[in-house]
């Protein structure tokens, strides 16, 4: 029993999405139509960026990378910054939950070393916003993107048209906060080297390429799900065996889902109306609810407006705590390290992560 529970506690989405399936295939029974439900190409990206980006873990890379760029600045205010930076940039080329997973635990080492960890909670905030809102810049950067850029075949230029406006307002609002909640106190990190493997740095590299280039539609995803895993079996197990699949089956329980409930007419012509009425406005709401993945699969199947939905699933990224599978990862590691200040946590997240979406949803409204 105890082992059940773990497992709800530590994949609640997961269960979430596998109960919602379930429910929606009662209404809706299984037939040959399931089969349109799947984006293979979606599943296939993301399993293979999940894979290279777990095998550039193993070999010290993106933590070598980042501590270099930590170790540049001296007072808490700048190396809060570069964290919060270095995650907003990570979540724009590996995806925001292995940004987070990869940056995290770098914040954490930061902080307990330098005796600074009054800055623990705003860190893991930001750090987690960041995520969240960096990845909204490219196809790959939050699952949502990849799925709509997908299944919409938004062309390169204008997907990042789209994004660029949320995005540069993103980056002024979360270094105003560093600046703001930060004072420049000195600080040391201690010189501990990590060790990194050169030849499999570069071949991982050179996989990372070609995951790239499959998510740009450059190259036949089927060569990469077949070469990326080859690869790894001989050099990396370990990293296959990393793969976020709670994350995968997530996308293909609300494949089911989605999927189903367009087959609903009541849902239909409920979701029709409302999203006419703001695609933008209704999507952000979803996200507060349902969370931003679920949201983009199931509105999707109602709208056209890719625009709208697109900048909707990736604001709505922020505000509550479970608008975000990122959010969840962030909540889980700060309480394992705090677990006495998890309402102090969810205190601080909550007030920057709805200052944040007030202000772009309202902007975007505008706009």
């Amino acid at each position: 029993m105890k082992a059940v529970k773990l497992f709800i506690k530590q994949n609640t989405v997961t269960c979430i999405a596998f109960l919602a399936a379930i429910l929606t295939c009662i209404i809706v029974p299984p037939d040959k139509e399931y089969l349109g439900y799947f984006d293979c190409k979606t599943l296939s990206c993301l399993f293979c960026v999940l894979a290279v980006v777990c095998a550039l873990k193993n070999v010290n890379f993106f933590y070598m990378l980042a501590r270099k760029v930590v170790q540049l600045f001296k007072n808490a205010r700048m190396c809060v910054l570069a964290l919060v930076y270095i995650t907003f940039i990570g979540s724009m080329l590996i995806a925001n939950d292995m940004a987070l997973m990869t940056f995290l635990p770098l914040g954490y080492l930061v902080v307990k070393k330098t005796g600074k960890e009054k800055y623990m909670a705003f860190l893991f905030v930001m750090q987690n916003i960041a995520a969240n809102l960096g990845g909204m810049l490219t196809p790959f950067g939050n699952p949502q993107n990849l799925y709509l850029y997908t299944k919409f075949q938004i062309p390169n230029l204008e997907f990042m048209k789209i994004m660029a406006l949320p995005f540069v307002i993103a980056v002024l609002l979360i270094t105003i906060c560093c600046l703001a909640f930060v004072k420049p106190e000195p600080l040391e990190l201690d010189d501990k080297q990590f060790a990194i493997e050169p030849v499999k740095t570069v071949i991982y590299l050179l996989l990372f390429a070609l995951s790239i280039a499959i998510v740009f539609r450059g190259i036949p995803y089927w060569i990469g799900l077949i070469a990326i895993p080859a690869v790894l079996l001989v050099m990396d197990r370990e990293a296959l065996k990393m793969v976020d699949y709670g994350l995968l089956f997530t996308f293909v329980f609300f494949f089911i889902f989605s999927g189903n409930m367009a087959r609903i007419e009541v849902v239909r012509n409920i979701f029709s109306i409302l999203l006419e009425k703001s695609t933008l406005l209704i999507s952000v709401l979803s996200c507060q609810f349902i969370s931003n993945v679920p949201s983009a699969i199931l509105l999707s199947q109602f709208t056209d407006n890719y625009p709208e939905l697109l900048l909707g699933v990736n604001i709505g990224g922020v505000g509550t705590l479970i608008a975000s599978l990122a959010s969840l990862i962030t909540f889980r590691e700060y309480t394992t390290h705090n677990p006495e200040k998890t309402r102090h946590y969810i205190k601080v997240f909550t007030i920057f992560n709805m200052a944040f979406l007030i202000i772009l949803t309202g902007i975007m409204m505008i706009f």
